[in-house]
This record gives C-alpha cells, sequence and structure tokens, in this order.
C-alpha cells in the first residue's frame, strides 16, 4: 500500500508544470484583493464559490492546454484557424487593455506591501518591480523563468497559514462552505462575476496554451509539424498538472475569503479602500504573524501573475501577426513579441502614477475580466470542438459541457450584475 503511494506521489510530482504555474499565477494580487472584499464584505457568504469554481476552472484550462499541445500553436494562432485575423487582433487588444489595469493594479498592491515591510516610497517601488520584472524576463530563459514561477507558487501558502492563525469556529465554516446561495443585490452580484472573472481568467487560457508550446520547444519540437498532436500520456500528465493547480488556485480562494471574513467583516469592517488597509487591520485583529503573512503573500503573488499578464499578451499579439516569439527566444530575434510585454509592464506601471485606488483597480479588473472571458470562452468551444484544427483529437464531450455551463454561468452572472 504504501508503495503503491509513493508511486503515485512521483506520478503527481514529475507530471506537476505549466498547470500549476498557471493556477498559481491566477490568484495574484487583483485575486487576493478582490477575495479579501468579498470576505470583508459579504463575510463567509461566498466561501461556497471555492469549490464551485475549481472543476470549472480545471475544465476550461485543459481545454486551452489540449489546443496548444495538439495544434502546436498558442491560443490565438489556433484562433486564427477560425477566425478573420481582424477578429483575432480585436481580441488581442482586449486582452491587452485589460491586463494593463490588471498589472497597474498588482503593480501597486505590490507597491503597498513592499512599502509596509521595508518602507520607501510606493511610487519607486512600483518601478522597481516593473522593470525588474522586464529585465529578467528579456534576459532569462524559459526554464529558468518557468522554474522560477513554479517556486514563487510557494508564497500562497502564506494565506492558508493566515486562516489557520485566525479561523476558530470550523463547524459555522463547513455550513457555509456546503451550502450555496444565490446573491441577492447587484453588489453580491458584482462580487460573484469578480470571483468567476479573477478565477477563470483570459490572460490564463492563452499563458496555459503558450506554456506549452514552450514546453514543446524546450524538448527540440521547434517546427510547427513536430509539435502537433499529443499522446495520450501526455494528455493524461497534463490532467494531473491542471487539476492540481486548479485545486491550489481554490484552496487560496478559501482561506483568504475566510480570513477576511473572521477578522474584517466580524468586526464591522465591511470596506476596504487599500491593499495597506486590508493588511494593516489584520494587525489588531489577528496579530503580527498574520499581518506579515498576508503582505508577504501579495508580493510573491505579484512576482508569480505579472510576467503572466504581460506574456500572454505578447503571446497574443505575436501568434496574430505571425511575430518570432518564445521565452527562449533572443530580444533581438523576438523583438516585437518582448516588445508588448515591455510595454504592458510600463504601461501598468506609468498607470499607478495616476494615484489609482490600488482595491478598486483590482477589483474592478477582475469583473472587466469576468466580462470579457464569455465570450473569448465561446471562441475557445468553436476552436476545440473542430476537428479540422485539432487534427481529430477533440475536446471530450463531458469537458465540452463543463466549459459550456462555465459559459452560461459567466453570461448569467453578469447579466445578474445588471439587472439586479
Amino acid at each position: 500500500m504504501l508503495a503503491r503511494w509513493r508511486a503515485k506521489a512521483r506520478e503527481v510530482l514529475r507530471a506537476l508544470g505549466p498547470g500549476v504555474t498557471t493556477g498559481a499565477a491566477d490568484d495574484d494580487p487583483s485575486g487576493i484583493a478582490t477575495y479579501s472584499v468579498v470576505g470583508a464584505q459579504f463575510g463567509t457568504g461566498f466561501l461556497w464559490a471555492s469549490w464551485v469554481t475549481f472543476p470549472l476552472m480545471g475544465a476550461v484550462q485543459m481545454m486551452c492546454a489540449r489546443v496548444g499541445m495538439v495544434t502546436g500553436m498558442g491560443l490565438a494562432g489556433a484562433l486564427r484557424e477560425k477566425f478573420p485575423r481582424a477578429l483575432v487582433a480585436l481580441i488581442a487588444l482586449a486582452l491587452l487593455i485589460a491586463n494593463v489595469i490588471n498589472i497597474a493594479a498588482d503593480l501597486s498592491g505590490m507597491a503597498d506591501s513592499a512599502q509596509m515591510l521595508g518602507g520607501g516610497s510606493s511610487h519607486v517601488w512600483v518601478w522597481v518591480f516593473g522593470l525588474g520584472i522586464c529585465v529578467a524576463t528579456v534576459w532569462l530563459r524559459y526554464h529558468q523563468i518557468a522554474n522560477a514561477l513554479k517556486w514563487l507558487a510557494l508564497a500562497l501558502l502564506a494565506y492558508v497559514a493566515t486562516a489557520f492563525l485566525v479561523t476558530h469556529d470550523w463547524p459555522a465554516v463547513l455550513k457555509a462552505t456546503a451550502l450555496p446561495s444565490l446573491p441577492h443585490g447587484s453588489a453580491a452580484w458584482a462580487a460573484l462575476v469578480a470571483l468567476l472573472g479573477t478565477t477563470i481568467s483570459p490572460y490564463l487560457f492563452f499563458w496555459q496554451a503558450g506554456q506549452e508550446v514552450e514546453e514543446e520547444k524546450a524538448k527540440g519540437r521547434l517546427m510547427l509539424i513536430s509539435r502537433k498532436g499529443a499522446t495520450a500520456a501526455e494528455l493524461h500528465d497534463r490532467r494531473i498538472d491542471i487539476g492540481a493547480g486548479a485545486f491550489f488556485s481554490n484552496v487560496v480562494m478559501f482561506f483568504v475569503i475566510l480570513t477576511t471574513a473572521m477578522t474584517l467583516h466580524e468586526h464591522g469592517i465591511t470596506s476596504i479602500n487599500t491593499t495597506r488597509d486590508a493588511a494593516q487591520a489584520l494587525k489588531p485583529l489577528a496579530s503580527n504573524g498574520a499581518y506579515l503573512l498576508y503582505t508577504l503573500g501579495l508580493v510573491g503573488t505579484g512576482l508569480l501573475a505579472i510576467p503572466t499578464l504581460a506574456g500572454s499578451a505578447a503571446y497574443a499579439f505575436a501568434e496574430t501577426f505571425d511575430w518570432a516569439h518564445g521565452l527562449d527566444e533572443r530580444f533581438r530575434n523576438a523583438g516585437a513579441f518582448y516588445g508588448v510585454f515591455i510595454l504592458a509592464t510600463v504601461a501598468g506601471a506609468a498607470l499607478d502614477e495616476f494615484n489609482v485606488d490600488p482595491i478598486k483597480a483590482l477589483y474592478w479588473s477582475a469583473i472587466v475580466n469576468g466580462l470579457l472571458a464569455p465570450f473569448l470562452l465561446v471562441a475557445l468551444l468553436l476552436v476545440a470542438t473542430d476537428a479540422r484544427i485539432m487534427d481529430g483529437q477533440t475536446s471530450s464531450l463531458l469537458s465540452r459541457w463543463v466549459v459550456v455551463i462555465t459559459t452560461v454561468l459567466m453570461f448569467g452572472a453578469a447579466v445578474g450584475m445588471f439587472v439586479f
């Protein structure tokens, strides 16, 4: 029995890769702030969302991974096989705009956290983080970046530890988790849209498919024809990888909502104006340990997520316009690809000079993603079920139905936000 468990553990660890990185990047400062706002405003009322979004996120990311693995192209490249270039370019532009807002919000949250931890001006920290990420991405190779992102995923454990420091009534928590309830009022519907948008985010679709191509190139499959198709074993490993990443991501969502519900909401603090407010409020209500873990986690998750945000926009544009691209390419060979990456990051940093409210920007960037994602999911479904594009390896019927349900749910939440 023990030997079988060890063999299973080795199989899981061997399979871990882009899915774990993508799942962890989902819990960026935008996500952490969104979960914090929801926990402070609604208490434990949305804890159930963590287990509802887990299979939805896993199915969507697996469909994106399958597109990348089977076609040998990123998502934008596959979309071009189905739709006019002009439409795909419009999608890439919308993605870039949403990601710049997200990057600005993430950098702002990180800068506030760094200022609380080490002092200095938050405006200076924004540029330190932004420019540092740009230099590291251009300078390092893919395997170095991928390994760094995997280790940065451990920063998310800070939120799990924080929740255990502040939670005492676990029976009530389990009850709130097990019993879903429909939102009441526009604020609650907006919260659901934000939770869906920050969990099932458009940039993750492009990043997941793009990383599959990077993995293939790292194995020496540089020509498109050599990357086409995926074996049953490769797809099996990726399901394990993505399942672990999606589970990890939603566990973190659960514990961040729980932390702020047990501290801020229980003490009547239902409105958070800045990431500084969220972190500092934990000090008197919980402990210095909870405060430090929450703040350190924001910096770590930002370092993980911003390359993903900027990189997904760069992949989308490069694949749309047939530019040389890839994190293993030198700058002189893929200048346009890296140019979009740098543009997205620098534009996000510049946006912070307008003193954008971090929490509002983080929260509304999640809502923007929640409104954009269902339209992109329709396009993804059309590609993933096209036998010609997928060379006969289309997504399974179960996968299609889960993604259809996800799309309907996201459209419904968006309508609910505006109607109710």
